[in-house]
């Protein structure tokens, strides 16, 4: 039931009244353990984040204005202490979902009461796997809401926000946990969908988002999928089942001792502060350097506690030694089959720092200080966290290792992967062990900037189902693949910005500079970029089913040969833009604007057999081996373009939109360029990562036709 501490106690407690703050800590004592053991699903760190809440909560109560606000206050401390300790731990963070445990199993749950977890709940626990940790605490607050323990007012208070941004972040959280628990629902399902079984191909069990998304897009069109995932029972009703979370009997057992130690004659704050009552009488040690409590008042603090704990489940063992599973709400222990336990951070680690320092001379047996900085960038990114930011110093790094980036930063606490200011690390991928990619992220909110990347044997850096990252000034050249990917379901709201892909190769022809590719995903934007001297095309939407935006983008001289040896040689297609293509294309409305291709060997721009509404708008298209505008099929829109000096200027369908573009006016010719020398749009760019200022292709007939040229 959801009951406001009393004002009065709280007042008491505030001006020193050592009974009244034992009680306060008494009674919500539980409360603090089920938000906090939801939240990090029953990692042995739970004791401590107890312990550092209650201890931050007793140090600022003197401060705290509004004693009615009390329990949402003392909330919003535990919230905090979870995010400080999530940031801190350097443990294995990988979500993985257990290969299809026996709905039926019993489960004997020491820290859950040892109650037989219906196989609904169990669904449900793992369900929760999929969330990031923001879901999580929110699903950790939000269960506690269900148990009527909180308010939605105090919930929305822990998190900062009002309540009804907290009741959309709740809708949010509880929209992926469906979504999860569907999954998971018809996966575990007897017989297994054998259509599910060929989308899940490749699927190694992990709790990715893109795979979530992928099996859930097979779900809402498989008729049998949907009729075995449809939950019996209501998440709330799951959740409200399922219980609180009983305090830890060490840390029940302390803080009797610590009270009854209080009373006895002689005990105060140096005997307490020793340990002899544990962690709790090192919290009650400032209180008790007062005049010592009487017999009676120390007694009567004591029954009140002890009238809290015979409301609580009975106790558990005083340590958990296995491992607790993957992260779930929950805190159920693991099976034989668990990963390996996780290690509390050391002292040292208590204060987490806000940046991880990467040097070409560093060592990965450092610990990313200054003083001692990792050598490797697979080093730095498998110990950063949301929050974080990797700063690279400049050099050379030789890569003999992929790097795999897939630790999520949030909304509130991106990871940033930047350049030291004014230095320039490069990334030398010739010497990799393997021929795989060399840099794979699925992470979301990562922002990468002022890297150089290059001699990757394949393709250089690949973003599987990313979302919310920005990439920025990379510089990705001279790799055996495409210099940068976006691809998969689940690709959504990515931003490209200020940076140069040029002189990647492969065999096959089929390097691009940057390419989005066979997937879905709204929201992404290319944005000041340019692409040159690539195998194949500049950019390459090959097969990407939702709408990209591209805006003051470049695209020069692709589709060359790299060789210079026949034997070799095989240039790819050679488009500047390549706005289309799949086996059918999809139809998409993507959007350029005040871009220019020029001197590629192939199509300026094309559709590439995509038949949706393109907008183009203000670009040129100049010398150009094939069509500067080729649009065969698409219904797209042109307006105020430029094609001069193509093979042809434009072909496009009978259903295109055309409106002031140079082809539909007289009288325009090369004539009418102000500079037709690239060089000055091909220099280097500034210092602040724009395009460089030129008049390369801008006219003197009319200014509003054609790119703008500018940054």
């Amino acid at each position: 039931m959801n009951t406001l501490a009393d004002p009065a106690l709280v007042v008491a407690a505030r001006a020193g009244d050592r009974q009244a703050v034992a009680r306060l800590l008494a009674e919500h004592l539980q409360l603090v353990y089920n938000i906090v053991g939801r939240a990090l699903h029953g990692h042995p760190d739970v004791d401590d984040v107890v312990q550092e809440t209650m201890l931050r909560a007793v140090q600022a109560l003197p401060s705290l204005r509004e004693p009615e606000r009390f329990r949402s206050w003392l909330v919003a401390i535990a919230v905090r202490q979870i995010q400080d300790r999530e940031r801190a731990r350097r443990t294995d963070q990988a979500r993985t979902v257990p290969e299809l445990p026996d709905p039926d199993a019993d489960f004997a749950d020491d820290t859950l009461a040892r109650v037989r977890l219906a196989a609904e709940r169990e669904v449900v626990l793992a369900a929760s796997r999929w969330l990031d940790a923001e879901e999580r605490r929110v699903l950790a607050l939000w269960w506690q809401e269900i148990a009527g323990s909180l308010s939605r007012a105090e919930v929305a208070d822990a998190l900062g926000l009002t309540v009804a941004h907290a009741g959309v972040r709740i809708q949010r959280m509880r929209a992926h946990l469906i979504r999860a628990r569907a999954v998971l629902a018809a996966w575990r399902a007897r017989p297994r969908c054998e259509d599910l079984v060929a989308a899940a191909r490749g699927w190694d069990g992990s709790a990715e988002p893109r795979w979530q998304k992928r099996l859930h897009r097979h779900i809402e069109q498989c008729p049998s999928c949907q009729a075995v995932s449809r939950p019996p029972v209501t998440t709330e009703a799951v959740l409200g089942g399922l219980g609180l979370v009983p305090v830890s009997a060490g840390a029940l057992d302390e803080l009797l001792a610590a009270l009854a130690n209080a009373a006895a004659p002689g005990a105060g704050a140096a005997a307490l502060a020793a340990g002899q009552a544990g962690w709790w009488g090192r919290l009650l040690a400032p209180l008790w350097a007062k005049p010592a409590l009487t017999a009676g008042t120390a007694a009567g603090t004591a029954a009140a506690v002890a009238a809290v704990l015979v409301l609580l489940p009975g106790k558990t063992s005083p340590q958990v030694e296995a491992a607790p599973p993957s992260p779930s709400p929950s805190v159920v222990p693991a099976s034989s089959a668990a990963a390996s336990p996780s290690v509390a951070p050391s002292a040292t680690a208590a204060a987490v720092r806000l940046e991880v320092q990467l040097a070409p001379d560093g060592s990965d047996d450092g610990d990313g200080s200054a003083a001692r900085p990792y050598a490797s960038l697979a080093k730095a990114v498998s110990v950063a966290r949301p929050g974080q930011t990797i700063v690279a110093r400049g050099g050379t790094y030789r890569a003999v290792d992929p790097v795999v980036i897939e630790t999520d930063g949030t909304a509130q606490q991106r990871i940033t992967l930047t350049a030291a200011p004014g230095e320039r690390p490069v990334f030398d991928a010739a010497d990799l062990r393997s021929n795989s990619w060399f840099i794979t992220q699925t992470a979301d909110y990562w922002t990468v900037r002022g890297l150089e990347i290059r001699n990757a044997p394949r393709n250089a850096y690949v973003c599987g189902a990313c979302r919310h990252n920005v990439f920025e000034r990379l510089s990705v050249h001279d790799n055996g693949g495409t210099g940068l990917t976006l691809r998969d379901a689940g690709t959504e709201h990515n931003q490209v910005v200020d940076g140069d892909f040029y002189r990647n190769r492969d065999a096959g022809g089929d390097a691009d500079g940057l390419s989005v590719r066979y997937g879905t995903g709204g929201g992404n934007t290319v944005r000041g970029c340019r692409f040159w001297g690539n195998v194949d095309d500049g950019l390459d939407l090959h097969d990407f089913a939702d709408p990209v935006t591209i805006d003051r983008s470049w695209a020069y001289g692709n589709g060359v040969d790299l060789w210079r040896d026949p034997a070799k040689a095989v240039p790819g297609a050679g488009n500047g833009f390549r706005l289309g293509g799949g086996d059918p294309a999809p139809a998409v409305a993507h959007v350029v604007t005040n871009s220019a291709a020029w001197d590629n060997t192939g199509y300026g721009f094309t559709e590439s057999a995509n038949r949706g509404t393109l907008r183009l708008t203000s670009n040129t298209a100049y010398r150009n081996g094939k069509d500067g505008f080729a649009f065969f099929y698409s219904g797209a829109v042109f307006r105020g373009n430029l094609a001069l000096g193509n093979s042809r200027e434009a072909r496009l369908s009978t259903t295109a939109v055309q409106d002031g573009n140079s082809w539909n006016q007289s009288g325009w010719s090369t004539d009418a360029l102000v500079e037709d020398d690239p060089a000055g749009a091909q220099r280097a760019r500034p210092a602040g990562g724009g395009l460089p200022a030129t008049t390369f292709l801008t006219n003197d007939r009319d200014p509003a036709v054609g790119a703008p040229m500018k940054g």
